[in-house]
């Protein structure tokens, strides 16, 4: 029997573009903020400002203001880039004892022992602190050009309007339903009268209410980031995280810093190559680059490319997994959201932010509206490993937000999401780009494999046979189509400097991403 459910479709997404730069994001709708910033003469950080608080409330599962990030800032004037920092903490009072082992793998996205009642998986154990609105804001505050307040305006009005019910939130709200419902305050916004949200064929799309979230966005639009950190929002937070039984204190978000430092930069291919340092994917990519230098060939790749790209992919992984503790399994993305401006004068930012798991925590806080992570699953629950739990720790992250510039001058930013398929698939685009000489459109509607370290090459069909056969030789394939949903491999979108204008571009088979020129 044919088990082969699919027929390739032939999809062209179009690329935007503009003089005075360009948005791409995950959702389209977010990315029409930020280039509306570009267009009042705000620069690259403030568009990213306005698109990340827009996405956060278009795509709550994927991430928002209960979360964190990596942002990438490449400084045109100066020639230089700046990571930033936004990771998850284990809270102070978390105590390792209360994750006990028990029988059988759990670990939701990640192949971990399975730890009692999944309270690493959901609920108010599982929350880290957040760091994304000190992230950003840190950015904001040290090169942003426009009020505050103006750039949360976007995010603020489209809570007010409430979730679009659209076929993305149907699939997202019922791929978790089943957690979702045991918790009071996200059962009663995503699942109202007790059902999934579906939109009904010829009617306006409905929007379902957020809760408290518009009031807790315009809070923090007037009394500035920190107040998420240790002003009003912070104590409702700290009050909520209580009454749940989780360990999160006010004492844990008062003493939060995003962590700003130099990326990790090398040159390659007659480019320069930054991306995060650390515990992210950024290191694991840059030993991939070691091993494929000189080893791609011009134009589109052949057999011999992916070959050398699955061989390398397969001996970083190894890498990672033994030191640096991530022995992330996961077969479908975690709740990531990923994207990048570019303004007229070249700035570049690229950001991925997340709550990790779809809906992170699925825990929504009934004072403010929150959507909480669930960082403490970035930990291993074994002790004494690398990534092991333990308070005040900053757990092993799969984001991989890069900048590349070329002969002083900015070049292109790119990123996605999809847990610890993100660097594979960034990899390719940027080996593409420099060693292939391919443009933006070309890499992103060029087919990928994936290798993540499962032992096997996961392999668009679209490749061949040829391919198929030249990756063999190195791991067993397993062909899986580029789908809209549930997807086997990642979720970028870039933008860059193309001669003398900007151009940007989602993912293909995202629908409801794109880029916006500003």
């Amino acid at each position: 029997m044919d088990t082969n459910y699919y027929q390739d479709w032939l999809v062209r997404k179009p690329v935007a573009r503009g003089g005075g730069g360009v948005v791409a994001s995950h959702s389209r709708a977010a990315a029409e903020a930020g280039a509306a910033v570009l267009r009042d003469g705000g620069n690259a950080i403030d568009a990213a400002v306005a698109t990340s608080f827009a996405v956060s409330v278009v795509e709550p599962w994927m991430s928002g203001i209960g979360g964190v990030s990596f942002m990438m800032v490449y400084l045109a004037e100066e020639g230089r880039v700046r990571c930033f920092n936004g990771g998850g903490i284990a809270p102070a009072a978390l105590e390792p004892a209360d994750y006990p082992l028990v029988e059988g793998t759990g670990g939701d996205i990640f192949t971990w022992p399975a730890v009692e009642d999944d309270r690493n998986v959901r609920g108010y154990d599982s929350i880290a602190t957040p760091g994304h609105v000190d992230n950003i804001g840190k950015v904001w505050e040290r090169y942003g050009t426009m009020g505050w307040s103006d750039l949360l305006g976007p995010a603020v009005e489209l809570a007010g309007r409430g979730l679009p019910v659209n076929w993305m939130t149907t699939i997202r709200v019922a791929s978790a339903m089943k957690d979702i419902r045991e918790y009071p305050e996200s059962r009663r916004i995503y699942l109202p009268d007790g059902a999934v949200p579906v939109p009904e064929i010829g009617k306006p799309v409905p929007h379902i209410p957020m809760g408290n979230l518009q009031a807790t966005l315009k809070c923090l639009a007037e009394a500035g980031y920190r107040d998420l950190y240790d002003g009003d929002i912070a104590a409702q937070i700290a009050l909520d995280i209580d009454a749940g039984g989780g360990s999160l204190g006010a004492a844990d978000l008062a003493g939060y810093e995003a962590l700003e430092g130099d990326a990790l930069s090398r040159p390659y291919g007659g480019a320069d190559v930054h991306a995060a340092p650390g515990m992210t994917a950024g290191p694991t990519m840059m030993h991939v680059l070691d091993q494929i230098e000189g080893r791609i060939g011009k134009g589109v790749p052949g057999p011999e490319a992916y070959a050398a790209y699955a061989e390398a992919l397969a001996v970083a992984m190894e890498a990672r997994f033994r030191d640096m503790g991530d022995i992330d399994d996961s077969q479908d993305p975690a709740c990531t959201t990923h994207l990048t401006v570019i303004d007229g004068k070249g700035n570049m930012v690229s950001l991925t932010q997340t709550l990790l798991s779809v809906f992170g925590s699925k825990v929504v806080l009934p004072t403010t509206g929150i959507m909480m992570n669930n960082g403490i699953l970035w930990f291993d629950p074994v002790p004494g490993r690398p990534n092991s739990m333990a308070p005040g720790k900053r757990p092993l992250s799969n984001m991989c937000p890069v900048v590349v510039s070329k002969d002083g001058q900015p070049w292109f930013a790119l990123g996605a999401s999809g847990g610890r398929r993100i660097m594979p698939a960034v990899m390719q685009i940027v080996s593409m780009m420099i060693d292939g000489g391919m443009d933006l459109e070309d890499a992103f509607h060029q087919p990928r494999i994936d290798v993540s370290g499962d032992g096997r090459a996961t392999m668009d069909p679209r490749l061949g046979d040829e391919v198929a056969t030249a990756i063999e030789a190195h791991m067993p394939v397993f062909r899986e189509q580029r789908t809209v949903f549930p997807t086997a491999y990642a979720n970028p979108n870039g933008v860059g400097k193309d001669g003398d204008g900007f151009v940007g571009i989602g993912e293909i088979m995202n629908p409801v991403g794109g880029a916006v020129a500003g």
